[in-house]
């Protein structure tokens, strides 16, 4: 693998990483609740929001991360970057989710629905 190749990876690593965590944050998420989402651990969540450990590519913590910031950046844009509203949405109960969004988003089947619900959200035909 050349250096330039090995620098993209860790640089699509650290992006993603730092989206997730930021994307956490502004959501009000608990260690706990984002390990949940991920499916790792919440010390590996606080080592993420240290900078000590960054997601690794091809892993299903990756793609997982992934589709939390899809998840985020659909959510934010309908709240209108407003990070209150959106946390108020997440916790609160959804009847079309069929439940509070935080629970359902740490499965993999709620949190690719949760997505597909904030897609047509967003742009309604």
């Amino acid at each position: 693998m050349s250096v330039q190749t090995q620098k993209a990876m860790n640089d699509r690593r650290r992006v993603l990483t730092l989206a997730t965590v930021r994307a956490a944050e502004a959501l009000g998420l608990s260690g706990k609740d984002l390990a949940g989402i991920l499916g790792v651990s919440a010390p590996t969540v606080s080592r993420m929001r240290k900078d000590e450990f960054q997601l690794q590519e091809g892993s299903k913590a990756f793609e997982l991360a992934a589709l939390f910031v899809r998840f985020f950046r659909a959510l934010d844009a309908i709240a209108g970057g407003d990070d209150r509203v959106a946390q108020a949405w997440l916790r609160n109960q959804n009847v079309a989710l069929g439940g509070r969004p935080l629970e359902i988003i740490k499965s993999i089947p709620g949190l690719t629905n949760g997505l597909a619900y904030l897609d047509s959200r967003r742009a309604p035909i």
